[in-house]
């Protein structure tokens, strides 16, 4: 068993991610690693905690594990995007309270709807392996 405090963890800055074989700019995000199962990697489980600062965002990306995001403080724009042509074809502002699910693969994106408070939100992840059937 591991008991620790949120303020145990380090703040790592993220600078880029990629997409479509290309590294895009992420503006304003850190993430905390709480808890994480498996090679380092290709984790299996893990429980992260993010900070989007003010304007910050999240660049259009999709990935093979399964996310869950509990939104904590402050509110942010979640995009959905065509995995063919990219463009935005759902979107929802989520708040204290909130939470959404994105399934293995799904093209998405995240802005913080505030020029003045960040947005705080845990995401579990866990991860499906290339060939594995979903």
């Amino acid at each position: 068993m591991i008991v620790m405090n949120v303020n145990d963890k380090p703040d790592q800055k993220i600078e880029t991610y990629p997409y479509r074989g290309k590294p895009l700019p992420v503006k304003d995000v850190w993430i905390r690693w709480l808890s994480q199962a498996g090679p380092k990697d290709s984790v299996e489980y893990g429980l992260r905690y993010f900070t989007i600062g003010p304007s910050g965002e999240i660049p259009i990306h999709n990935h093979l594990y399964y996310q869950t995001m509990y939104i904590l403080s402050g509110h942010v724009r979640c995009f959905q995007h065509d995995p063919t042509t990219d463009k935005v074809v759902e979107e929802k502002v989520l708040g204290p309270n909130d939470f959404i699910f994105i399934p293995t693969m799904e093209v998405h994106s995240m802005k913080n709807v505030s020029d003045k408070e960040p947005v705080t939100f845990l995401c579990c992840i866990a991860n499906v392996y290339e060939g594995e059937s979903i």
